[in-house]
């Protein structure tokens, strides 16, 4: 089975090895292989089963109670036989007279030591009052059936509902985190693709100048230090070119991760080879009110408020009287309904339990107004985040609209630094310019390129978080 599995995982991996990754098709493996929303679907799913435990409470709970006890002794009601007086039917009197012993020298009973002597007793014997309790069975089936619980059981049901709802929004945020995450992990190996590119550009310019000049070493129109401030460049570029490709290996790494594939994954992206990204500055209209209804945490905190009031509610009913009505079957052995003879006996009862709180010292009160304070704090907890929220989604469109305007000059700054690069060489070519003025107008060039490619990822990036604050993913 293990093998099994290692064989399909590292198939899907050649799949993905071998195919043009979208900004969609990332996102949509980040969201199945994610470990923290596997643990929030799981955590809704155990919402799900409290709420079913709370609407339980509705209906009645059968239970059934067994016991077993083994006695050392058995069980004797007296503690010796007995000798009880009997007494006779008097037709003189109409009703029943002690059997005594007359003294026959008085006529009247006889007593010794002050106690009457009776004629004729009834022998109890201690064996037959003594039953055999060596085993000891018993057992009762109970039937319970809440009749008002304070409101206890309704504010229940409620908070469990609630508590699913707002596990689903916890989801959901987490869902918006994992597609950030992803999105800039995506444009960061796009940009440093781009700069890649850039690096081995100006590599590549360098090594044409190199050449140039070695020729003109050799011709003798120009000098040694010429040759070596190329060379030094050219080793500089190489350093940094060999910084890119660390970089872009890494941030692919980090793309697998998030994705949950091999972080050796190497993935093609869809967007990585474009020649030029562009950027286009899109409306933002804000209304807060949609941006509180779209957003996850808002709602969250709007589900919390709502479940510490329903607290409240559970505090009070600790104050409230409860009923239930109560029904039982029940067996004993030996039968206590029939002489203690060793054989199950039984029968049923009914009833009704009533539980009225009296007097607790202010204990419950004060819980009930302990939880009243728990749902101002978190009122306020909401109040607080809508004020944070508006500043912080007005802060990102700012941004945005900033990142577009860097953007727009970068563009111009480019036009510019490559008529300046173009001049340069031809001025150089011509002898109307200096090596260190070409060498200038190439970093000028390197420079302008590698602003505009970050100016198109901010404006990417900042529109991402734009979308998020306002609660559009």
């Amino acid at each position: 089975m293990r093998n099994i599995l290692l064989i399909a995982f590292c198939a899907v991996t050649m799949v993905v090895t071998g195919q043009v990754m979208t900004l969609d098709s990332c996102r949509n493996l980040a969201l199945r292989n994610n470990k923290e929303i596997q643990q929030a679907t799981l955590a809704i799913e155990k919402a799900g089963y409290q709420r079913k435990e709370a609407a339980a409470a509705y209906l009645p709970q059968f239970d059934l109670t067994a016991g077993y006890i083994y006695n050392s002794r058995k069980l004797s009601l007296i503690k010796e036989d007995q000798m009880l007086p009997t007494k006779s039917f008097n037709p003189q009197t109409g009703s029943y007279d002690y059997n005594l012993v007359i003294d026959p020298s008085t006529g009247y009973p006889l007593q010794v030591n002050g106690q009457y002597v009776p004629s004729m007793v009834a022998l109890l014997p201690k064996s037959g009052l003594t039953f055999n309790t060596h085993n000891l069975m018993g057992g009762a089936l109970t039937v319970t059936q809440p009749i008002y619980m304070g409101g206890k059981i309704t504010a229940m049901n409620q908070i469990t509902d609630l508590a699913q709802q707002l596990a689903q929004e916890m989801r959901q945020s987490k869902v918006e985190d994992v597609i950030y995450s992803v999105d800039a992990a995506y444009w960061q190996v796009v940009s440093l693709c781009a700069k890649q590119k850039l690096a081995r550009s100006y590599v590549n310019l360098l090594q044409s100048l190199d050449n140039d000049v070695k020729a003109m070493v050799e011709q003798g129109v120009a000098t040694r230090a010429n040759q070596l401030s190329v060379d030094v460049k050219l080793n500089e570029a190489n350093v940094d070119l060999t910084k890119v490709d660390n970089g872009v290996t890494l941030s692919r790494m980090l793309l697998a991760q998030l994705c949950g594939l091999p972080i050796n994954t190497v993935m093609t992206l869809a967007d990585e080879n474009r020649d030029e990204l562009g950027a286009t500055l899109s409306p933002t209209s804000i209304n807060m009110s949609e941006v509180y209804d779209k957003r996850h945490d808002i709602r969250s905190l709007e589900l919390a408020t709502r479940i510490y009031d329903q607290q409240v509610k559970v505090a009070r009913s600790e104050m409230m009287p409860k009923v239930a009505a109560v029904a039982a079957l029940h067996a004993t052995n030996p039968n206590s309904y029939n002489g203690f003879e060793n054989r199950f006996g039984g029968g049923f009862s009914v009833g009704a339990t009533l539980r009225m709180p009296l007097w607790h010292w202010g204990g419950l009160s004060n819980k009930v107004k302990a939880a009243q304070v728990e749902a101002h704090v978190k009122r306020l907890e909401l109040d607080d985040a809508k004020e944070k929220i508006e500043l912080q989604v007005n802060q990102a469109a700012f941004r945005y609209q900033e990142a577009f305007k860097t953007y727009e000059a970068t563009r111009t700054n480019l036009v510019q630094a490559d008529e300046n690069l173009r001049i340069a060489n031809v001025a150089y070519k011509e002898g109307m310019g200096t090596l260190d003025d070409v060498l200038t107008a190439q970093t000028a060039w390197l420079k302008a390129n590698s602003e505009k490619i970050d100016a198109e990822i901010d404006v990417q990036m900042t529109h991402e978080y734009l979308n998020k604050v306002m609660g559009n993913f």
